[in-house]
């Protein structure tokens, strides 16, 4: 399924994972740099992404994966703030792709 197919009523859609995520995104984002931060959520407000704010969504979530499937025996457990998942992680690199960003 692609970004431009229908959901089935209750899934949750490409776009709806990114306005889940991109709050989060843009908070630790303004902890390390106010201006790309400033710059990225008029971005996001406006529905265009600049490209820099895209490279810094698409590997921002990639690096945030928090819910890998890993045992103890298998890998690290990850914590953080907000659980995100290998298909958020896809899920967001499809509606960046859709909206015309290379990932």
């Amino acid at each position: 399924m692609n970004a431009h197919e229908h959901h089935p009523s209750g899934s949750v859609t490409d776009r709806e994972t990114v306005e889940r995520l991109v709050p989060r995104w843009l908070r630790e984002t303004a902890e390390h740099d106010a201006e790309a931060a400033r710059e990225a959520r008029g971005g996001w407000e406006r529905g265009a992404l600049s490209s820099d704010a895209a490279q810094d969504l698409a590997t921002w979530v990639t690096a945030r994966v928090t819910d890998t499937g890993f045992n103890e025996d298998e890998g690290p457990v990850v914590d953080g703030p907000l659980r995100i998942t290998p298909a958020d992680k896809d899920a967001v690199h499809r509606w960046l792709a859709a909206q015309g960003h290379p990932v």
